[in-house]
């Protein structure tokens, strides 16, 4: 008998005793038109977990199948499914769902609702260091429409020591910190956009950005209710931020004026308006200008209100399909804090190839 807890086992012998693994059974069902053998019938006759009887053994062994490998119970020793079901209860947390019973020891996981995947990147590298086990999921920080698949866990052996699941257990520590995935609802439902720029303002050009703007935050069920074109002098756009916030949106863009040319003057007006800067800068391309900050509450203002995001939006927003305000967009309108190493974070993956066609975000943008 193996340390395992299986034990292999004449098939005359396996009556009572629970098959380890399925067992497939092919049936030949004559010939194509090059003579090659066609078969009738190919799958599982006996599926993992069933109770061998006498009426099976003598189908066990036309099928070719003189010994089997069979599941013998032992104190601390776990079959693969009960061993998936663990696994699956360190993953699953808000707007996450497990598809229920295994299926050839696997559990899979599918988003609950829309809304953007959030992982524990850290737990999960150490769930994964644990021999034995494994997790694996979407890239996070990706938005996602209900039903979509997330994740599948289950254990490499078909039986396994249930000390080694309980290390997974303990890495994921999901008492202290919850399950390592969750799917964040989106919550914003308004923005203001303010088109900076006194070419704009005066009408010379078009303001081609705001709709580009448009397009992507109605993806999320963001609708655009406030617009601005307040020129390029800093206490304009100052201006222009105040009122926005007193309309009462949830996130406030500004496109344009976020390079350093002397009268760009969007990010001193960002801040000039009273917002916390959480970067300046991120290490991707398109897009490395962005500016990303909070309007916090007042602390004599409404208890349960959310700071209120605000964006200076670089001008490749405009023409490129894939920008670093694509990579920040789902977590910013799940209400989800953004702090520094976040967009540090992006560096890695952070150099958009220009593919012709794009497959954004299907590809390693990111």
């Amino acid at each position: 008998m193996s340390e395992s807890g299986m034990r292999l086992v004449a098939t005359e012998d396996a009556v009572g005793h629970v098959l380890c693994h399925d067992m497939t059974q092919i049936l030949p069902g004559g010939t194509d038109a090059s003579g090659n053998e066609l078969p009738r019938y190919k799958g599982a006759r006996f599926r993992k977990g069933h109770v061998v009887t006498a009426e099976d053994v003598p189908v066990l062994l036309s099928m070719g199948k003189a010994h089997l490998y069979v599941w013998q119970r032992r104190p601390g020793w776990l079959h693969e499914d009960e061993a998936a079901r663990r696994m699956a209860a360190l993953c699953v947390g808000e707007g996450c769902v497990a598809s229920g019973e295994p299926r050839e020891g696997k559990i899979g996981i599918s988003a609950a609702h829309d809304g953007v995947f959030l992982v524990d990147s850290d737990r999960l590298l150490a769930v994964n260091s644990v021999d034995q086990v494994m997790v694996a999921t979407r890239r996070g920080n990706f938005g996602v429409r209900a039903g979509d698949a997330l994740a599948g866990t289950r254990v490499i052996p078909l039986v396994i020591d249930g000390r080694v699941v309980a290390r997974a257990e303990a890495a994921a520590d999901v008492a202290a910190h919850g399950p390592l995935m969750r799917v964040a609802p989106y919550v914003m439902r308004t923005a203001a956009v303010i088109a900076t720029g006194s070419e704009v303002k005066s009408g010379l050009i078009k303001d081609r950005f705001t709709p580009v703007v448009e397009r992507k935050l109605a993806r999320y069920g963001v609708a655009v209710t406030w617009r601005a074109t307040p020129g390029d002098a800093m206490e304009d756009v100052v201006a222009a931020i105040g009122e926005a916030r007193a309309a009462g949106v949830d996130m406030v863009l500004c496109t344009g004026g976020m390079s350093v040319d002397p009268d760009d003057n969007t990010p001193g007006a960002i801040r000039r308006a009273g917002a916390r800067i959480v970067t300046y800068g991120a290490p991707v391309l398109p897009g490395a200008m962005l500016l990303v900050g909070y309007f916090d509450p007042d602390a004599a203002g409404e208890k349960d209100a959310r700071p209120v995001p605000v964006v200076g939006l670089p001008g490749c927003v405009m023409y490129s399909k894939a920008t670093v305000f694509d990579l920040a967009l789902p977590r910013l309108v799940a209400g989800v804090p953004l702090e520094k190493r976040d967009f540090v974070a992006m560096g890695e993956g952070g150099l958009c190839l220009g593919c012709d066609p794009c497959t954004f975000p299907h590809c390693p943008f990111a």
